[in-house]
């Protein structure tokens, strides 16, 4: 359990940690790298590709190699970061407004979400009945949850591990267990409530591992294995390793052999402004990934 606890606490000096970087101005590559790069100066690796998901962007927005974007004043930022220690997750995430306070009212609503099925949880809790009180609370603030995101357990090397934490009534009446590692994850947007799949995000997952001729692939791939095993990496990663080239053609071929699968980038459907904010914790026991000083 120390290694999740440690985990956690990284997380939570990566999570105090941007908030110092995300300003105007602030290059998004430049602010992804140095909070991927503060989480391994802590001891630990990343969990996947830190996210920076601006606006009506709820997820899965990683600056990839050529992102020359920066940003800008009222930008509603998602961070979202993992962190493992010897294959343990945690994942946490917040949302920065940029120089504004305009959607503060959004954000709050996230965050008095988490903060209301945090006190929920315990031994025995239905997860329904914890996507029931995110959905009040976020609608109590004049906003919808989004439906089709959703919490997680999380396990040794897996992010999603099978338990879904709904944020509506799902009618689940899965109970929860001493000991579980779970992340809760509300999403509040002025939106309809739903998000659909965008452009490509240069995140990808390792998902079945097959023979491939080409060498250089090979070499990438073996690379790939070793290095994330089961959870995301990203182009922008591979290039410090590899050539540009080299590593577009693999994740091509890797793709359409069903090797590995991309991430798409998830707006809302209706183009609504999201606030996200997400915390893990142990069921029984602790929240891991509070905010913490560097």
């Amino acid at each position: 359990m120390n290694d999740w606890v440690k985990s956690g606490e990284i997380a939570g000096k990566a999570r105090g940690y941007s908030r110092i970087l995300v300003k105007e101005n602030a290059s998004l590559k430049d602010v992804a790298e140095k909070i991927e790069n503060k989480i391994v100066e802590l001891g630990g690796k990343c969990a996947f590709p830190v996210d920076l998901s601006i606006n009506e962007m709820a997820a899965h927005y990683s600056p990839d190699v050529d992102d020359k974007s920066v940003f800008k004043k009222g930008d509603l930022v998602k961070v979202d970061i993992g962190v493992h220690v010897n294959g343990c997750v945690t994942d946490t995430a917040l949302t920065i407004e940029v120089n504004s306070d305009k959607n503060k009212k959004l954000i709050d609503a996230s965050e008095k979400a988490l903060e209301e099925a945090i006190k929920l949880v315990g031994v025995g809790i239905k997860v329904n009945e914890i996507g029931r009180v995110i959905k009040e609370v976020i609608n109590e603030h004049g906003f919808s949850p989004i439906i089709n995101l959703s919490g997680h357990s999380l396990d040794k090397y897996m992010i999603h591990a099978g338990l879904t934490i709904p944020n509506y009534d799902n009618k689940n009446e899965t109970k929860l267990k001493k000991g579980q590692i779970i992340a809760i994850e509300p999403f509040a947007t002025t939106g309809v409530g739903r998000v659909t799949e965008g452009k490509d995000s240069g995140v990808y997952g390792l998902i079945s591992v097959k023979p491939v001729r080409d060498a250089n692939v090979r070499k990438i791939l073996k690379y790939i294995e070793e290095k994330y095993k089961t959870l995301p990496f990203c182009r922008r990663w591979l290039v410090k390793k590899f050539s540009l080239f080299h590593v577009n053609n693999a994740l091509r071929i890797l793709e359409t052999n069903g090797i590995v699968k991309g991430y798409k980038i998830l707006p809302e459907e209706s183009k609504g402004l999201v606030s996200q904010s997400e915390h893990s914790l142990i069921v029984g026991g602790e929240v891991l990934t509070r905010d913490q000083p560097t």
